[in-house]
């Protein structure tokens, strides 16, 4: 399918490339409106706080596109695109998509949920650069990268088991918390209606977001835009288009919770479940760039930082500063990408 998708944008004008970019992104939209819609449907008929939500169902839906690029580069060889969207789309999410969302308005908070949430999100991006450091060099570090393993992948993968069971459990009790009597089996109806409906959204959001990065990549090209950054920035906003979208849909529709929880559950799946999977497919695992550990690693876990210390000095809402701190971090990011 890529190379049919290459072959086709390939013979096409720059005008129609721009032009089948803006209809995808339209399609883009509406899909995200649905999955949303749907989302806050079921946060309301179960009782489950949106932002829970928003962290793992909605979360698991929009990452899709990230874990199977990053699979996919790893099983073809280019282990090194598969760590860098996964970390990429971290930087991406919080950085530029959170920061946006929080421009645009403040985002409520749930502190209960995002204190257990978010530190998960922290303790994810840790543990994996902990995992990926070459402890036998670790003097010549910037010279020689470092590695993530088959094993940690595996470890990451059942970690990933390990937290949806622990949000299932968690959320389960918050549904009995609010459990509205005699209406089990019309809830189920609708339950398992609206889950179809998700299930249809993400396929077309995933759908939609593959073909829009082979057109974004053939317009990089033309545009003589390096292939190192076409890696480390347009793949990774281009599998991360799913998180925008619902992040910004989120907002419009007043389910700023839902936002801030589908960034934070993103976040988690982009270390357990896209880094991981594509190290526990790969026998050598991924290979880590000398850059990662100079530039990626740092950022991400500045924007992660960032995050944590809005949470704690916001009341009850991420406030407009910290949105446009993050938004600044990813800036810099991307212009420390193109001068390198």
């Amino acid at each position: 399918m890529e190379s049919a998708m290459e072959e086709f944008f390939g013979g096409q004008s720059t005008i129609v490339l721009f032009i089948v970019l803006a209809g995808l992104v339209f399609v883009l939209a509406r899909a995200a409106d649905l999955f949303v819609g749907k989302a806050v449907e079921i946060s309301q008929s179960l009782g489950i706080p949106s932002m829970l939500i928003g962290a793992t169902i909605v979360s698991l839906g929009t990452t899709l596109p990230e874990a199977s690029v990053s699979v996919l580069a790893a099983l073809n060889g280019n282990p090194g695109l598969a760590l860098g969207n996964a970390v990429g789309s971290i930087i991406c999410d919080t950085g530029l998509i959170l920061g946006l969302g929080a421009l645009v308005a403040p985002l409520p908070l749930d502190r209960r949920i995002v204190n257990r949430q978010g530190w998960i999100q922290v303790g994810a991006g840790l543990l994996l650069v902990l995992f990926c450091l070459p402890y036998s060099h670790l003097n010549s570090i910037f010279a020689r990268g470092g590695n993530l393993p088959q094993w940690a992948g595996v470890i990451l993968v059942v970690l990933l088991v390990v937290y949806f069971y622990w949000s299932y459990r968690f959320g389960i009790a918050a549904a009995e918390a609010q459990k509205p009597e005699g209406e089990s089996k019309e809830i189920l109806g609708v339950l398992i209606q609206d889950l179809l409906l998700m299930a249809f959204a993400v396929g077309l959001i995933f759908l939609s977001s593959k073909i829009l990065i082979s057109c974004a990549e053939e317009l990089a090209h033309r545009l003589r835009v390096p292939q190192s950054v076409i890696a480390a920035s347009l793949v990774a906003f281009g599998t991360s288009l799913p998180e925008l979208a619902t992040v910004l849909t989120s907002i419009r529709k007043g389910q700023g919770g839902l936002a801030i929880g589908n960034v934070i559950g993103a976040d988690i799946l982009n270390v357990l479940f896209v880094a991981g999977s594509a190290a526990a497919v790969t026998r050598g695992g991924l290979s880590v760039p000398t850059d990662f550990f100079s530039v990626h690693f740092p950022v991400m876990l500045l924007v992660l930082v960032v995050f944590r210390i809005g949470i704690f000095l916001g009341k009850d809402s991420l406030q407009r500063w910290v949105g446009a701190s993050l938004l600044g971090i990813y800036l810099v990011f991307l212009a420390v990408n193109y001068l390198l």
